[in-house]
């Protein structure tokens, strides 16, 4: 069996696609799947989706996001 150290070796020579894979399935792994909470979040994406698409909200760019956030902290 390999050690803690080899593993992350290991997985930190795959691919960048292949980490990112490693990293989803030890992170639901910690955070198990939970159908009831994933429809639910299927369906605020789909709403706040079609929010954008009707044009009722607008979507505001992240970097507006983070400054914001950044200005709120500073303080």
């Amino acid at each position: 069996m390999h050690g803690m150290k080899e593993i992350i070796q290991e997985a930190e020579s795959l691919p960048i696609e292949e980490r990112a894979i490693v990293v989803d399935s030890l992170l639901r792994s910690l955070n198990p799947i939970s159908t009831e909470i994933d429809i639910e979040w299927i369906k605020v994406a789909k709403r706040r989706l079609a929010e954008l698409r009707s044009g009722s909200v607008k979507a505001v760019p992240g970097a507006d996001v983070f400054a914001k956030i950044k200005e709120r902290f500073e303080k």
